[in-house]
């Protein structure tokens, strides 16, 4: 998939809007009952950013960020100021924040992952340096984390039945979801811009 591995200018973010979307499919029954199934195993993640730009430099470097991502072709990470933790948004990361499995003697790589009630949402990319890892609660550092996909590889592998776990900072994959954006001049030094689509995809 082309994915560029560089994160937006968080100021550019400010003041944006954005949300979980679902697919749900109703069927509705001759009794009049309804039948609901959804195709999608995950919410996806949709923005407007940019719509409170009104300085030019920023607007001109959003401008730059979007032809090199060459509109909508290529994504890039994105930090989403309500949900880029493995705890609460403003809790601190700790190493047992979200279980990512129980240990077989075998095994030495592990997904990161979080958990909204029985959901698990796949963490592919992670911020790197900010991941804290243990085994039965205790912290470890014998681990090494890919970046660009959330996989943890311990040195040793975790003993049968040691509970995994880890606490991390995380960006959200995204694209723009338009091919164009649009300034307006209002003085010699401030504009404004017309919201800017993300949506996240899948890598």
């Amino acid at each position: 998939m082309a994915f560029h591995e560089v994160r937006l200018p968080a100021r550019l973010a400010f003041g944006s809007t954005g949300g979980i979307e679902r697919r749900t499919e109703i069927t509705m029954l001759a009794s009049g009952h309804e039948r609901r199934a959804t195709p999608w195993a995950m919410g996806r993640r949709r923005y407007l950013i940019g719509a409170n730009l009104r300085s030019l430099d920023d607007m001109a470097e959003l401008t730059a960020f979007f032809e090199a991502r060459r509109g909508r072709l290529y994504g890039f990470r994105f930090k989403d100021f309500a949900d880029f933790k493995s705890c609460a948004p403003t809790g601190t990361v700790a190493a047992t924040d979200q279980a990512l499995g129980v240990g077989d003697g075998v095994q030495t790589v592990f997904a990161l992952i979080k958990r909204y009630g029985d959901v698990e949402r796949p963490i592919v990319k992670p911020v790197a340096g900010t991941v804290r890892a243990a085994l039965d609660g205790v912290e470890t550092t014998a681990f090494a984390v890919e970046a660009t996909t959330g996989a943890v590889t311990f040195a040793v592998p975790p003993g049968a039945g040691v509970a995994v776990s880890a606490g991390f900072v995380f960006d959200t994959p995204v694209r723009f979801d338009a091919d164009r954006i649009e300034t307006t001049l209002e003085s010699f030094d401030a504009g404004r811009m017309a919201a800017v689509p993300l949506i996240e995809v899948r890598v």
